[in-house]
């Protein structure tokens, strides 16, 4: 096995994951990168996707939404508004946010006033994503 890279991903409610791995990659605003041992320094900031990682041949999957990340000392670490494993989503849930999501994006030409459209469109990210990570898409 080759070096490694400290990953650590926090949320408010506190640290989800703490290890040494292979690889990370991550959902940039900028577009997703990945991290190996030993990368330059650098900051980004974190869109709602799949952050991956891998250790040896165990390769793990978190839903991630909002947030920063940045890479020094051969550590990597994450401040996510969420993190959630496919176990640990409620797949139920996600569908009923993903149908909320398009029924109110399909009546946006409809409305006028009290509609946010990009609250709409986030929703919809977030249940997309917990439903690939979950693997029920």
């Amino acid at each position: 096995m080759g070096q490694q890279i400290r990953l650590e991903v926090v949320t408010p409610t506190g640290a989800k994951v703490n290890e040494d791995v292979d690889i990370v990659n991550a959902p940039g605003v900028g577009g997703d990168f990945g991290v190996l041992a030993n990368h330059a320094p650098f900051l980004s900031t974190i869109k709602i996707g799949t952050l991956t990682y891998e250790n040896g041949n165990k390769r793990e999957s978190l839903m991630v939404s909002g947030g920063f990340c940045e890479v020094s000392n051969n550590k990597i670490t994450f401040l996510v508004e969420s993190a959630e494993r496919g176990t640990e989503i409620d797949v139920e849930r996600a569908m009923k946010a993903k149908e909320r999501a398009e029924k109110r994006l399909s009546q946006a030409a409809q409305q006028t006033e009290g509609f946010n459209r990009k609250r709409a469109e986030v929703a919809l990210q977030r249940a997309l994503v917990r439903l690939k990570v979950a693997k029920k898409i």
